[in-house]
């Protein structure tokens, strides 16, 4: 049930994503939240979709280019650290989630070549055919996402389980890997915005919510 779950939460915001609404719960930070709430740790939630935020803001979603699913990617990588330990378990799933956003961007890109198959014929297609193929696109949309994340947890938790104990670093220096990873990507974003001198109160911001962060980690 837990898993079904997971895998009926992980296609919903996988329509978030471009096919439905576009409402935001797709992002990172609301999908470990959500997560979280669901198999029972929300802090870890959280920790893990601020982080996985802070990463794949870099990636924006313009035109056709490939980039990563961060909604399916945050559901696996809260859902891979539950029930392992803590220590190793939050690193080792951001890790998971990273990779498996790479992986979900490739299927997004796939979808997107079989819609064009679905597609119907200009000549005179009648509009229920129309209707049929749009409706049809959103449904392997949604399945796609929630396949996505039931592998993707099923991998993820046994790849926890298996290296979390004998996780190498003290619970500070996971921290700060953690903080520096997630430091980098924001710089980068600073970086493609303009820079510090053109976002001084954006930098400013960021510092203290960082600083916060690592308090609460």
């Amino acid at each position: 049930m837990d898993l079904l779950l997971l895998g009926f939460l992980g296609g919903l915001l996988a329509l978030d994503g471009t096919s439905v609404g576009q409402f935001m719960v797709s992002r990172p930070l609301v999908a470990g939240a959500l997560t979280g709430w669901l198999v029972g740790d929300p802090f870890t939630g959280i920790a893990i979709g601020a982080l996985l935020e802070a990463c794949l803001l870099v990636s924006f979603p313009s035109g056709g280019a490939r980039y990563p699913e961060g909604a399916t990617a945050t559901v696996v990588a809260v859902a891979s650290t539950t029930g392992a330990d803590p220590l190793g378990a939050l690193p080792l799933g951001v890790a998971i989630g990273l990779v498996w956003g790479q992986v979900g961007g490739v299927t997004v890109s796939g979808l997107r070549r079989l819609n064009g198959w679905l597609v119907p014929d200009p000549e005179g297609p009648r509009p229920g055919r129309v209707a049929a193929a749009h409706l049809g696109a959103i449904a392997l949309d949604g399945v796609r996402g929630a396949l996505l994340t039931l592998a993707g947890t099923l991998l993820g938790r046994w790849a926890v389980q298996l290296v979390s104990e004998s996780w190498p670093l003290q619970p500070a220096d996971t921290r700060g890997l953690l903080l520096v990873g997630a430091a980098v990507s924001a710089g980068v974003l600073l970086r493609t915005l303009g820079g510090y001198r053109r976002l001084r109160l954006l930098f400013v911001t960021g510092m203290a919510l960082a600083m916060v962060g690592a308090r609460l980690l």
